[in-house]
């Protein structure tokens, strides 16, 4: 008992007699015990130690980095509305540091060295202190060099107020993560020295063979050279490959189980601590109800599949009814590698392990902003599964026009359907009638009824789909017009780059003929974010004071990653205005995937809800792709704002945010 309460029960028994005494006692006893549990929810204390470890991944063993002497992951259970003490203990021989992602708290406990504070030293122990202001899935990790892809990382499971608002029988952390048999420093130094060090799925000449069968030798070596030219490959999926996926620390021959009874719901926290693989998500035979997304909750939709980016947390319910086993497959994007885990009646059970899918290849469509950015012209642009005369997932985002030998009168866009997001302010009509920049005029483009608007502070551009316009004997679909330039008469204004596929036709967060766009394995239904909406909402839907846009960019051959062309050596700090809120336009004029982490405050991704925008703290901009995320800027200090695939932060897709304002 603390002094004080001594000292209070000394002092409360004096000129009692035993009896009265041994009845006090009891029943200060019992209103200790209730004050002691209520205290227990409010304050908690945690330790946690940062260790070498050895890293036994099944079919490799390896030195890392984990917390607490453990390559399972720890899992921290808070409370909302708990005020958590976290003592952090280094005993490494390098600087290191915690960030808890997703947390939503003081800047100087984010844990992000240089923006947030100075690291903890060898040998030192760092406390943090701050709030627990909300709650679901989280994780954390080490935010210094390459400690996190070298296994520091853990989970976070905050407990609601009043309870799950959806019950389940039994709850598991799923944590993934891309082992690799070399350290990250290895890692990054080969992919300096040579972008393609890891692909270990370059094309055959099997793969010329069976293009040439498929779309013509001529084609298919014309496909190759537009490639070389690009320095690229359409295997180009994963940067990083040869590693081995795990569940909680465990890979496919060490089986991580989950147990049940039959008629359970089981609760599944997935969360995505890779370096850089993306994961599909599936258990045959079950399907998965989302019912979280990054922490916070969403109407429930059901799914037979799932991708889950880097950095990113879902929160799945499912009920197995027979009495038998269920396989957690994990398959990584690109298709090089996947890790099984079991939901069981019992222990010593193991699900099947099914075969890897057909590699995914990239098409023009993902390579539409790279092009536009190169001011590629005049090239043959085709993929591997289009005919050469196909022009389907083209964006022509930043290319010069050159002349055309067909007229483009007669193209009347009046009726072309775009799909949501709508724009929250009206749409003035686009009259092109005097526009040049090719040998025919294009008068007879009547946009007076297309329903979006070019990106302005206060309007949410509609996405384009070109795939059913004429005019023109080539198909057009997917392509980006936005930086289009003739000879003198820009485009500026006609923003078709937000090009999500009408309803119905493909997942509108990928440009329309990409070769990422995901397919359940089953043939169902997969996830899309477009499928996402928030429960309730967070804050008030309000116009954007103003818009930002962040060109997410990078030289693949010296493997360099930027924002707007600049490394964060190079560039000056994003800075945002206490109370204000911000609209985010991401453009990704690279052929990557990028997983868009903003420390310290929500990002509301536009699917064209409104306020039932879902509310996420990692936003994925697929290649070929403009996402537009808002921000309510209501906190102070300086926070991180990145790329979450490691080696893409360290190499400059990284940016200082810092906030002016505010209350002191």
């Amino acid at each position: 008992m603390p002094a004080a309460a001594q000292l209070a029960l000394s002092q409360s028994t004096k000129g009692l007699t035993m009896p009265h005494i041994s009845a006090w006692r009891a029943a200060l006893a019992g209103a200790t015990l209730l004050l002691s549990a209520a205290t227990a929810a409010q304050a908690g204390t945690y330790d946690i130690t940062v260790d070498k470890i050895r890293i036994d991944a099944g079919n490799f063993r390896k030195n890392g980095i984990g917390y607490n002497n453990s390559q399972t992951p720890t899992i921290l259970r808070f409370k909302e509305g708990e005020k958590v003490t976290l003592n952090v203990t280094n005993n490494l021989r390098e600087d290191t540091s915690i960030h808890w992602h997703g947390l939503i708290l003081p800047f100087d406990q984010d844990g992000v060295p240089k923006i947030s504070f100075d690291g903890i030293k060898p040998g030192e122990t760092f406390t943090y202190n701050f709030p627990i202001v909300q709650a679901g899935t989280y994780w954390f990790h080490s935010h210094s060099g390459f400690q996190e892809p070298d296994g520091a990382y853990g989970a976070i499971v905050i407990e609601p107020k009043g309870g799950e608002r959806i019950r389940a029988n039994r709850d598991y952390v799923v944590q993934l993560t891309d082992t690799h048999p070399q350290r990250g420093k290895r890692i990054m130094r080969n992919l300096k020295m040579s972008a393609d060090y890891y692909n270990r799925s370059q094309r055959t000449l099997q793969d010329l063979i069976k293009d040439s069968g498929d779309i013509g030798l001529k084609a298919a070596l014309e496909d190759r050279k537009m490639w070389g030219r690009m320095r690229m490959m359409p295997t180009d999926v994963e940067d990083v490959q040869g590693f081995t996926p795990m569940i909680n620390g465990e890979s496919t021959e060490q089986n991580w189980t989950g147990l049940f009874k039959p008629g359970e719901k089981v609760r599944l926290r997935l969360i995505n601590s890779s370096a850089m693989a993306y994961f599909d998500v599936r258990i045959p035979g079950l399907k998965m109800t989302v019912v979280q997304a990054d922490g916070n909750d969403v109407k429930p939709v059901t799914v037979d599949e799932l991708r889950i980016s880097v950095a990113e947390t879902y929160d799945v319910i499912v009920q197995p009814k027979e009495n038998r086993v269920y396989s957690i497959v994990a398959e990584s994007m690109g298709r090089t590698a996947l890790v099984r885990g079991t939901l069981a009646p019992r222990e010593g059970m193991a699900g099947p392990v099914p075969p890897l899918r057909e590699k995914p290849r990239l098409t023009m469509a993902d390579m539409s902003g790279m092009m536009g950015s190169m001011g590629m012209e005049g090239h043959v642009m085709q993929s591997a599964a289009k005919p050469l005369d196909d022009m389907s997932g083209m964006d022509h985002s930043q290319m010069n026009m050159q002349p055309k030998p067909q007229p483009m009168e007669g193209m009347d866009h009046s009726q072309m359907g775009h799909a949501a997001p709508a724009p929250k302010a009206e749409a003035a009509p686009m009259d092109h009638s005097a526009m040049t920049g090719t040998d025919q005029p294009m008068a007879g483009m009547d946009h007076s009824q297309m329903g979006h608007a070019a990106p302005a502070p206060q309007a949410k551009a509609a996405p384009m789909d070109h795939s059913t316009m004429t005019g023109a004997d080539k198909p057009m679909a997917g392509m980006d017009h936005s930086r289009m330039t003739g000879s003198g008469n820009s485009m500026a204004g006609m923003d078709h780059s937000a090009m999500a596929n009408a309803k119905g036709q493909g997942d509108p967060f990928y440009a329309p003929g990409s070769g990422l766009t995901p397919k359940a394995a089953n043939g169902g239904k997969f996830l899309s974010y477009d499928d996402l909406t928030a429960r309730k909402p967070l804050y008030k839907d309000r116009p954007a004071t103003r818009e930002i846009e962040l060109r997410l960019t990078g030289n693949m051959e010296r493997y360099i990653w930027s924002i707007n062309g600049k490394k964060l050596s190079e560039a000056e700090p994003i800075v945002l205005k206490y109370g204000e809120r911000v609209r985010f336009k991401f453009v990704n004029e690279t052929m990557m995937s990028h997983p868009m982490h903003l420390h310290g405050m929500w990002s509301i991704l536009d699917t064209g809800k409104g306020q039932y925008d879902p509310i996420k703290h990692t936003v994925s901009v697929a290649p070929g792709t403009t996402v537009y995320t808002e921000t309510e800027v209501d906190v102070t200090g300086q926070w991180a704002f990145h790329c979450h695939l490691s080696y893409h932060a360290d190499a400059g897709m990284f940016r200082k945010v810092v906030i002016q304002g505010g209350p002191a």
